[in-house]
């Protein structure tokens, strides 16, 4: 039974609403077995519901979804976990039984399902399984997080590293979907050597230019970051690594229109480059050309006089400056002074769109397209970096020192890339490559050389749990401190161990619960634990979609990358303040707050909100309460060009009830447009004549009432009255008769299943934190966790400390071919 792996509650029993009808067919034409057992003495109350509302289609004839329930032991629910755990899950969801057949009252089916987990958890108690973690890559995210805390170099991964594969629950750290190829293999190879070369401060052989675009449908009108300067407008900031003390160029590309026109030049501008707020050169353009006004014959549009039309091609080409910059990472700064003035003339609307693609905006704002960093030039030496002050613990003074520095400074990084002390066997190999290079090149290129054999090293890019030795397949174990570190810190940072947490393993003190949950606490306390809203939360509701998400410009002409990049930031935003305060999950659905800038708030219609910093404001009313009235979530469960309450019924499905609908049936056709009479058909309309088919209907019948009552919102979460001139209808009634009344009587239905929420989040969350799929036998686990959690109102904190203190998450089983090869090997 250990060793039983089936698919997940949520995969199995489905069963769509007409094959409810066909298996009552089939039970009338066949002998009267089963009403004989109707009639026929309970041995207990359980057999007495299953025979009731069960065995009409599960049994042993028709096997509906693999499931027999006629003759299976009722008195020992652990001889069948899998099958009882299913079980609990769709009557729990009220999934079962199905549409159109008897239907238990609510004190039986509570009692049922109470008995069933009362007898799954005490034998989980009794035999605990906590499933097994394969052989785990890091992803993009966890190896650039271990390369900024263990040599204090900050990189791009996502450009770096291929993309990851996420699974079905859209998680990128599944280790079971992180495979590996030898192409993979070798972007690691050449990314260590990138990486080490920035740490040590080795000058790349030639400069070289790396370059920074801006989106073109971001709108440059206003001060777009924290990190620019106040009275700004436009352009970027970027935080470079300027990898040695060196001269670099600087070089500014202003934005152009589809024709190569550069727009905005029919007036003079103060463009500015910056480094770490200081200024470094300013720069005029537009307005001038060698030192004669623009003729006043200029048409916009029409090509004038050839010297101008040469100069709205060029005017940028003189836009670079080269300056002298210390190493290490320092924000660079390109935008424009914000005039405090309105330019004379009538103001026209934002141009957005194909408008803003083809018009020159001759006597408007210029924009910036690119900026391009090269260098280094002219190099006196690497400078004083953070990476060398991390990686240079000792400085030779002579060369009989050098050895002795070499292995003091490779043992530093390699226990901390490795997670665990080392021996003398783990340093030789690196000190072999150390002295090859430095024979050749000197001690700092024997140190990169070893450094890059420590990041292709399997110890550093995979996390790896050995069974025990000398232990039998399939036996349960306590994971050691050092494995357990490191779960602990990839689930909390998506990073490796710091010094504090590595010290404590390595001296057994992690198997004291009072010093776990206390390094818990100050982990938690970390900014570092903001990697937890960016890889799980951002995941776990579907974020990552909002960066491909192109909402049609014919029906939403204001979406623009400022309003996109909003979305992302409240979202962020709050969930980072609901973890940080400890919040209660309820609040992710009722909070009665949220955080926007003035784009944002433009859009939602809060008003007295301006400029581009975010700040917390209360919400007024009901609208806005929570993730479900966040832009980030409405749109990427959204069309194009509209809305799709079928997206967002699953979305609430699958992430807050946990009760995600199969994948559709192959063939389905397209919803109709259009109506019998040729006229235009509502949303609504073409949901209701396609839940007439008894193949869909087993599904949309709870996903579209959810999805429905969101119809307030369009596609890219605006509040909306009415859709094509008609009133909203955003009603809907769920199958157990629950009246939904808009936003609001989805948000009160959701709280009413509170349970339901919090064990769908715990699910997610540990699934997340093990890095693999939640199986039959985590679910006593998720029960346990979710009721502790109960007590303390569902705070972030008590989730998060069940799961580190949990079953699943500090314990482990063998591997039974591991352990089976293992033991034919000794004989």
């Amino acid at each position: 039974m250990m060793n039983v792996r089936c698919r997940r509650p949520s995969e199995l029993w489905r069963i769509p609403l007409a094959c409810a009808h066909l298996v009552l067919f089939a039970v009338a034409l066949m002998p009267g077995a089963y009403a004989q057992a109707r009639s026929a003495p309970s041995v207990s109350p359980q057999r007495d519901f299953l025979t009731k509302y069960c065995v009409t289609c599960h049994n042993e004839r028709l096997h509906t979804a693999g499931i027999a329930l006629d003759k299976i032991a009722v008195d020992n629910v652990s001889g069948a976990s899998d099958v009882w755990e299913r079980a609990v899950h769709k009557l729990r969801a009220g999934e079962m039984p199905p549409a159109g057949m008897p239907q238990p009252d609510k004190a039986a089916l509570g009692a049922i399902v109470t008995w069933l987990e009362t007898g799954l958890d005490r034998a989980a108690a009794a035999h605990p399984n906590p499933g097994r973690v394969p052989v785990h890559r890091l992803n993009r995210d966890e190896y650039t997080n271990a390369i900024r805390d263990l040599l204090a170099v900050d990189i791009d991964g996502r450009s770096l590293l291929v993309a990851d594969d996420s699974d079905e629950h859209g998680f990128e750290n599944i280790a079971g979907a992180l495979s590996v190829s030898p192409a993979l293999l070798e972007r690691y190879l050449s990314t260590a050597r990138k990486i080490s070369r920035l740490a040590v401060g080795d000058s790349p052989p030639v400069p070289v230019f790396e370059t920074f675009d801006v989106p073109g449908t971001m709108y440059q009108n206003d001060r777009m970051s924290e990190d620019q300067s106040f009275g700004s407008r436009g352009g970027i900031a970027i935080h470079y690594r300027f990898p040695v003390d060196a001269q670099y160029v600087v070089k500014v590309r202003l934005f152009r229109q589809v024709y190569d026109y550069i727009i905005g030049m029919g007036r003079p501008q103060q463009l500015e480059v910056r480094l770490d707020g200081r200024l470094v050169k300013g720069f005029t353009v537009g307005g001038e050309n060698k030192g004669t006004p623009a003729p006043a014959s200029y048409a916009g549009n029409i090509p004038g006089d050839p010297e101008w039309e040469e100069y709205m091609h060029f005017a940028d080409a003189n836009l670079q400056v080269r300056f002298p910059v210390e190493a290490g990472t320092h924000v660079l700064g390109v935008s424009f002074v914000k005039q405090t003035t309105e330019p004379e003339g009538v103001l026209k609307p934002t141009q957005l769109g194909f408008a803003l693609s083809v018009n020159q905006l001759y006597e408007g704002n210029a924009a910036v397209q690119s900026v391009a960093i090269g260098g280094p030039y002219d190099s006196p030496g690497p400078g004083d970096t953070a990476s060398r002050r991390r990686i240079f613990v000792c400085q030779p003074s002579t060369k009989a020192d050098e050895l002795p520095c070499a292995k003091k400074i490779l043992a530093t990084v390699a226990r901390g890339a490795y997670r665990r002390p080392l021996s003398d066997a783990d340093v030789e190999p690196l000190i072999s490559i150390y002295e090859v290079a430095r024979k050749h090149s000197g001690f700092e290129a024997g140190i990169e050389s070893a450094i890059t054999r420590i990041l292709t090293d399997p110890e550093f890019l995979f996390r790896i749990e050995r069974d025990p030795a000398g232990a039998r397949p399939t036996t349960v174990y306590r994971l050691n401190d050092l494995e357990l570190a490191s779960r602990l810190s990839f689930f909390l940072w998506s990073s490796i161990p710091d010094e504090e947490l590595l010290s404590l393993a390595s001296r057994g003190k992690l198997r004291d619960s009072a010093i776990l949950q206390q390094q818990l606490r100050r982990m938690l306390a970390d900014s570092r634990s903001k990697a937890l809203i960016e890889n799980f939360a951002s995941d776990w509701l579907g974020l990552p979609k909002l960066r491909e998400t192109v909402p049609d410009p014919a029906v939403f002409p204001d979406f623009d990358e400022n309003l996109r990049d909003a979305f992302r930031q409240e979202t962020e935003l709050f969930l980072e303040n609901q973890l940080s305060e400890d919040h209660s999950i309820d609040d992710l659905l009722s909070a009665d707050y949220t955080f926007v800038n003035e784009r944002l708030a433009r859009h939602y219609g809060i008003p007295d909100i301006y400029g581009s910093r975010f700040r917390r404001v209360k919400l007024s009313n009901g609208e806005r309460g929570g993730l479900l009235g966040q832009g980030s979530v409405l749109t990427v469960t959204s069309y194009a060009n509209r809305t799709s309450p079928v997206l967002r019924g699953k979305w609430l499905l699958a992430n807050i009830l946990g009760t995600p609908p199969p994948p559709p049936p192959p063939n389905v056709p397209l919803l109709k447009e259009t109506g019998e009479n040729g006229k235009r058909t509502s949303v609504r309309e073409r949901m209701e004549q396609h839940r007439k088919d008894p193949a869909c209907a087993g599904c949309h019948v709870r996903m579209d009432p959810l999805g429905f009552s969101l119809e307030n919102f369009d596609a890219t979460g605006k509040w909306r009255s009415s859709s094509d001139g008609a009133p909203i209808n955003a009603t809907g009634e769920l199958p157990d008769g629950t009246q939904l009344e808009g936003v609001a009587g989805l948000r009160k239905m959701l709280l009413s299943h509170r349970e339901e929420f919090a064990s769908t989040f715990t699910e997610k969350l540990l699934t997340y934190a093990l890095g693999r799929e939640i199986e039959y036998f985590d679910f006593p686990s998720i029960r346990k966790i979710t009721r502790d959690a109960a007590a303390n109102q569902y705070r972030w904190s008590s989730i998060i400390e069940g799961i580190v203190m949990s079953v699943p998450f500090q314990m482990s089983i063998t591997d039974s071919a591991s352990a089976q090869a293992r033991a034919v090997s000794k004989r």
